[in-house]
């Protein structure tokens, strides 16, 4: 019995020492500064009582330059596995206060027990990125353990979902883990993301720039596009991750969490078409057609400060967990982009590969035009989104409340890329070209020889629209399903929905297809 008592006094001391980090001073110093700890952020993340750490008494090893004799509690990384909203994830989180959250090769094979055990059990992975990078002491058993890291990233894509939370530094290599996990949340401080700082920068190139030019959390989230949600503080990212995950399977086998309602409402709201501007050129907040559309408050919006002309994000519709894409008109029209196609071809599969329908709300004139968009690559770019739309299985609704012209009618789910149902409002115009355009092309003698240039343009215009770009003229060509009054578009879509949950597609055998990166 005394032998017990005195191991089992050993291993409270030796839990102590681990839970204390880096030491109580530098805890208090995190505290100060308003930032969470590695624990404190598990501790927000996971219900109380649930997490189960994994490898609490890792070590890394003496042999390293200079590590004979250093402890590093916990090896400057912890993680294991906890509930969520009474749903198990496994998570991880680097310690900063432990030789800065240094990646070596030992804290590197516990993030591959972590993800390894999340694949197992069919669980998502939330990683919190706080590192000041590769542990130069270990040389490159430091860049041995970044590849096995890399290596679990890209196995369990499509497996299980991955979010990184980026709350401090990650740099050079380090930022290769998150960009390679489905979303990245970032703190608006004390994080910054790079793959060179600001001093390699200078001494390359000569240009000084700072470390939010280069890799701040408002950069990443409105210019390079690799943030998909900023947070105020640590403490906003775990809320954000908590939200993200509600709308979530906790992996590609599993349906997402609908929450269907008993019965179906099929109310009409009238209130929608006060939304829509009596001329068809005129822009139109799709945000305020997008709340009518969804259940109250059941929208997260992805990559919100990135290609503002389109929209993604997740949503319910009476119960149904939904991926919603929206051209956004009243952000360069609506147009296509490269940043926008990459944008909506990135969600689309994501949705796809964790079963979450697709609803597209299309109001798009056109592909960008412009000598940067073509030199930028808009035709590989905008390939991204026909081929990410083409190749999802899951159930696709479409719905198409105005413009939708040329090439851009394709890419925003049309029939013919797969969509299972399109509904036009009335005001829907469906075409190669706007009318303005095309009556250049068509009419070019009559609008010459026309006493009233302007008077036989409109003429010529209103007649271009219904004769060519009626939606009346798709339906009855059989490439709409049907004409709606924009009043009962939450409930078309929602009983849609319904009948498509059990959708069923096959492909050809194939390894995968070759997207155009």
């Amino acid at each position: 019995m005394t032998q017990l008592v005195e191991l089992l006094e050993d291993m409270r001391r030796r839990r102590e020492e681990i839970l204390a980090g880096g030491g109580t001073d530098k805890l208090e110093q995190r505290h100060a500064k308003g930032l969470m700890t590695a624990r404190d952020r598990l501790d927000a993340l996971f219900e109380q009582n649930t997490f189960q750490e994994i490898g609490a008494h890792v070590r890394h090893s003496a042999r390293h330059f200079g590590m004979e004799k250093k402890v590093l509690p916990a090896d400057g990384v912890v993680g294991g596995t906890g509930y969520v909203d009474g749903r198990p994830v496994a998570a991880f989180s680097q310690d900063f206060t432990v030789a800065g959250g240094s990646l070596g090769k030992m804290h590197a094979k516990k993030i591959v027990m972590v993800m390894q055990q999340a694949g197992k059990f069919g669980v998502p992975i939330v990683a919190f990125k706080d590192s000041a990078g590769a542990r130069i002491q270990e040389g490159v058993d430091a860049l041995s353990g970044y590849g096995d890291v890399f290596y679990q990233n890209v196995l369990f894509s499509g497996v299980v979902p991955q979010i990184a939370v980026v709350c401090g530094p990650c740099a050079g290599g380090a930022a290769y883990s998150p960009a390679l996990m489905d979303f990245i949340v970032m703190t608006e401080k004390n994080a910054h993301m790079f793959i060179t700082g600001p001093e390699v920068i200078k001494a390359v190139t000569g240009k000084a720039v700072t470390m939010d030019e280069v890799g701040g959390a408002h950069m990443h989230a409105a210019v390079s596009g690799n943030v998909h949600f900023l947070a105020a503080d640590d403490a906003a990212a775990v809320d954000i991750v908590k939200q993200l995950l509600s709308y979530l399977p906790s992996n590609n086998s599993q349906d997402p969490p609908h929450r269907p309602v008993t019965e179906l409402s099929i109310d009409e709201d009238e209130g929608i078409r006060d939304l829509v501007p009596d001329d068809p050129q005129s822009p139109m907040d799709v945000r305020g057609i997008i709340a009518r559309i969804v259940d109250p408050g059941q929208f997260l919006e992805v990559h919100r400060s990135f290609a503002e002309n389109l929209i993604v994000g997740f949503a319910r519709i009476e119960g149904f967990v939904v991926g919603l894409i929206a051209n956004q008109p009243a952000v360069r029209a609506g147009a296509l982009d490269m940043d926008a196609s990459d944008k909506g071809a990135r969600f689309i599969r994501f949705c796809n590969a964790f079963n979450i329908p697709l609803v597209t709300l299309v109001d798009v004139p056109g592909f960008m035009p412009g000598i940067e968009q073509e030199r930028g690559g808009i035709i590989r770019h905008g390939a991204k989104l026909l081929f990410a739309y083409a190749s999802s299985t899951v159930p696709k609704v479409t719905v198409i409340l105005r413009k939708a012209y040329g090439g851009s009618y394709l890419a925003m789910c049309s029939q013919e890329l797969g969509a299972d149902f399109v509904y036009a409002w009335p005001t829907a115009e469906i075409a190669v070209m706007g009318a303005g355009g095309a009556i250049n092309i068509l009419y070019t003698k009559e609008l010459k020889e026309a006493p009233d240039r302007k008077a036989k343009a409109a003429e010529l215009t209103a007649a271009y629209r219904a004769e060519f770009a009626s939606p009346y003229i798709s339906a009855a060509n059989g490439y709409i399903t049907d004409v709606i009054d924009p009043a009962v578009t939450r409930s078309t879509i929602a009983l849609s929905l319904a009948k498509a949950l059990s959708k069923r597609e096959t492909r050809p055998p194939k390894k995968h297809g070759n997207i155009p990166l």
